[in-house]
């Protein structure tokens, strides 16, 4: 995969970043989806001006590169970047290399290298989380899930879901007896996922009775706070794997997504819900908890977001849930790279409330 990386001066001057013409090589394959541009020379104002306005219509992924701290007046350009890598950072629209203990070169190679296995799930991230960054949570799900169908039926999705078979346990695991456990104290409901023995795994019969739990604090005025917590090692290892690929078809899987989750549930309640972490939060175990006004994270909480790996981008709300509270740079930083934070790193970056 060829990498350009340019200056601030080339992104105001150059028409392709806006018009696609480098995007696809031969066969309509992705040949260039990602575009380096260095923020260390300095440029006039009117230079600067029309590099934001080429960013923010850009067909590639755009990284800024700085090797030092973002000068003030780069702010409105980092922010219609699609992520700054920085040694440090001072807004959220800069990773700095610190806060995952690398430099900026190992982080930015992290990012290219990753983008390149999955070149079409990444460009699909980085366009998802900006055309959703504007809207409510609502609107914003049903976007991520046209983006999620769409990759549905690409190759990298194909491949993976074919290695994943190759490994032999393509059938969905019997359903849970008991997915999720309620407990009502007074104006509290507590509501605990229980499949510790698959970590919790977001599958069809967890999904299902997590948002009948939910429904029981939409509809009742009387249930003023939710806690939401996991039985056994991790809070929640993600989407069950074993039943990928087991829908009948992308339009009802979109329609589940968006009506029938629970994240569109717990952005309504919103003020209500605290949800408590602990171990492996993985994929739908971050994403939707991300809505929720408050997120406590045991000390040993571990988040990563896997799904662009899996030629997919998140699919239980978690472009429209984990932006809103880190930002849509170091969110798609997360979606490409599949990065792990450990709890420390996810409260300094606000995508947690508390340790405890």
């Amino acid at each position: 995969m060829h990498v350009r990386r340019i200056s601030i001066a080339d992104l105001a001057a150059d028409p392709v970043i806006g018009g696609g013409g480098d995007l696809f090589g031969t066969g309509a394959a992705v040949s260039i989806p990602v575009t380096l541009v260095d923020l260390d020379a300095r440029v006039p104002v009117d230079v600067l001006d029309r590099a934001v306005a080429r960013a923010q219509s850009a067909d590639t992924v755009l990284v800024g590169i700085s090797s030092g701290p973002v000068a003030a007046e780069l702010r409105p350009l980092t922010e219609a970047l699609d992520l700054t890598v920085a040694p440090t950072a001072d807004h959220r629209s800069v990773v700095g290399a610190d806060d995952l203990a690398g430099d900026v070169e190992s982080l930015v190679t992290a990012f290219v290298d990753a983008l390149a296995r999955c070149p079409q799930a990444s460009l699909v991230a980085a366009q998802v989380v900006r055309v959703a960054e504007p809207l409510g949570p609502v609107a914003a799900i049903d976007v991520e899930s046209l983006g999620y169908s769409t990759l549905q039926g690409g190759a990298e999705y194909g491949s993976w879901l074919e290695e994943r078979r190759a490994l032999g346990r393509p059938l969905p695991p019997p359903p849970a007896t008991e997915p999720v456990l309620l407990a009502r104290e007074g104006e509290v409901l507590r509501i605990t996922l229980n499949r510790p023995e698959r970590r919790n795994a977001y599958g069809t019969s967890l999904r299902d009775a997590l948002v009948e739990a939910l429904r029981i604090a939409v509809l009742d005025d009387s249930v003023e706070h939710v806690v939401i917590d996991g039985a056994g090692s991790s809070f929640c290892a993600g989407g069950d794997l074993d039943e990928f690929g087991h829908m009948p078809d992308a339009t009802t899987a979109h329609l589940i997504r968006t009506r029938g989750g629970a994240g569109r549930l717990v952005a309504e309640l919103g003020d209500r819900v605290e949800v408590r972490l602990h171990g492996h939060c993985v994929g739908a175990g971050i994403e939707i908890p991300a809505f929720a006004r408050r997120v406590v994270a045991a000390p040993d909480t571990r988040i990563r977001l896997p799904e662009v790996s899996m030629g997919l981008i998140p699919g239980a709300g978690g472009t429209a849930s984990v932006p809103r509270r880190i930002g849509r740079w170091r969110a798609l930083y997360l979606f490409v790279t599949g990065a792990e934070l450990d709890a420390g790193q996810a409260l300094r970056w606000g995508l947690v409330d508390e340790i405890a």
